[in-house]
């Protein structure tokens, strides 16, 4: 995989993925130079991890004829105080709405995501703890 920032001014980039070929804005907050006008590059990874997540949760759950009718992951990192800021901790919520969906079924979807599937959570199972919650909404 391949993927460049090229710099359009300040601290203002344009972030793009060789291999899909989709490009994105990156930026900064003003208090380093910035201009708000784009993703902060960390918020990318937890952005990676929510999408990589969620894309193995609904493919499961979907083979197991669970009547989903809305999904959502959000993910919550904490940040180190000092330099380089890196993400200590995540915190991955899985919010599924459905009628009739198996508890049992979406944390077995959960587990195969975090623990055989996801590149991205593999990627941060050394950056620092991973937790999960789950919660099933009827509807």
């Amino acid at each position: 995989m391949d993927a460049s920032a090229v710099w359009k001014s300040g601290m203002s980039f344009t972030g793009t993925a060789f291999t899909s070929n989709f490009s994105l804005p990156l930026g900064a907050s003003p208090k380093v130079g910035g201009a708000n006008d784009g993703f902060r590059p960390l918020e990318l990874v937890l952005v990676g991890l929510a999408g990589c997540t969620a894309m193995d949760v609904i493919s499961i759950l979907e083979k197991k004829r669970q009547q989903v009718t809305a999904f959502e992951v959000k993910v919550h990192g904490d940040q180190a105080d000092e330099p380089p800021r890196a993400l200590t901790r995540f915190v991955v919520e899985y919010v599924v709405t459905g009628t009739g969906v198996d508890r049992e079924a979406v944390t077995r979807a959960v587990e195969l995501s975090q623990t055989k599937y996801c590149s991205v959570a593999a990627t941060l199972r050394n950056a620092g703890p991973l937790e999960t919650k789950i919660t099933i909404i009827e509807g």
